[in-house]
């Protein structure tokens, strides 16, 4: 396994959660990481990327201002925080690398995957 997305679960609206983007073999440093999300019946759309090596952030902007992705170097991994969430975040959430320092908000351009995990906003 490459990368290990973790963090979801169940949240009432208004609330937060952290998801871990966990990575084994591969160094984050030498990528760009992004966070994708797929609700049912949806085409998976892009959520958030940082580029390690220098620490930018780029955002989609339904979730500017509520969602910070960041990164822990020492851990080889990258957190996305969600707060003031809505039943309109829910989704499967998925952590992806891409080699290199560009961003890209285009999965397909991606090299690695995580599985996924459940994000559900109700109350």
């Amino acid at each position: 396994v490459q990368l290990q997305a973790s963090g979801g679960g169940l949240v009432q609206p208004g609330g937060s959660l952290r998801l871990s983007c966990a990575a084994s073999v591969l160094t984050l440093e030498h990528y760009a990481v992004g966070w994708f999300r797929q609700a049912p019946g949806k085409e998976r759309e892009w959520v958030a990327c940082t580029v390690i090596s220098d620490g930018s952030t780029y955002y989609t902007d339904s979730v500017k201002g509520r969602f910070t992705i960041s990164s822990d170097n020492a851990k080889n991994t990258v957190y996305l925080q969600m707060s003031s969430l809505k039943p309109e975040d829910t989704a499967v959430y998925y952590c992806a690398a891409v080699r290199g320092w560009a961003w890209t908000p285009y999965g397909d351009s991606y090299d690695y995957w995580g599985q996924g995990t459940q994000v559900t906003v109700s109350s």
